[in-house]
């Protein structure tokens, strides 16, 4: 990658992390190329040219907050071996990245769901292929414990993904706006509760 290549993938990048930050502040309807190449000291033209339109910027906004949710979530816990284990990290990992980073700025995902739940356009389409992604991904985890035989020959996948994300949405909550220090830790003691009412 020569030099000028570089330079305009790192302005790409810093674009994109500053659009992210209006957009886990005020929602993603807030990030305008304006505001964005103001927070940058960079002309509007400059921003333009470097990521497209404001729906361009939105979008990639939402598939690079994907990305770094599965970088810390999810593909560290392949590691562990199928089954019980690879999803007690995942949920744990999980715990840990809302504590740590969504509570002091915001989730994509849950506000920009609530944010796009009555609205139709590529941007709500964008938003729920990411979402139902990751929960599909949860379910196969889900299942591979059930094959294992760790959890209960009845586990109904999709309601134990639907049960773990109402906790991480009252864990944010709690965290967020309660500003409760125990949060993550009344997480955790949920979902070993929830885990053994499905373990076999």
């Amino acid at each position: 990658m020569d030099a000028k290549t570089q330079k305009s993938e790192l302005t790409r990048a810093a674009i994109v992390g500053a659009a992210m930050d209006l957009a886990l502040a005020e929602g993603l309807e807030a990030i305008t190329l304006q505001a964005v190449a103001s927070r940058l000291a960079l002309s509007k033209s400059g921003v333009f040219s470097r990521v497209g339109s404001r729906e361009a910027l939105q979008k990639a906004v939402i598939e690079e907050y994907g990305r770094r949710f599965l970088a810390d979530v999810f593909v560290p816990a392949m590691q562990k071996p199928k089954g019980l284990a690879r999803l007690d990290d995942i949920v744990g990992r999980w715990i840990a990245r809302t504590r740590d980073i969504e509570a002091e700025t915001g989730c994509i995902y849950m506000a920009g769901a609530f944010e796009y739940d009555d609205r139709e356009g590529e941007l709500r389409d964008l938003l729920f292929g990411e979402i139902t992604r990751w929960r599909a991904a949860l379910r196969r985890t889900v299942l591979q414990a059930v094959e294992t035989g760790e959890l209960r020959a009845d586990t109904d996948p999709a309601q134990l993904v639907s049960e773990l994300n109402g906790l991480i949405m009252g864990l944010l909550h709690d965290a967020r706006f309660l500003r409760d220090p125990q949060a993550a830790d009344r997480a955790t003691q949920t979902w070993q509760r929830l885990l053994s009412s499905y373990r076999a």
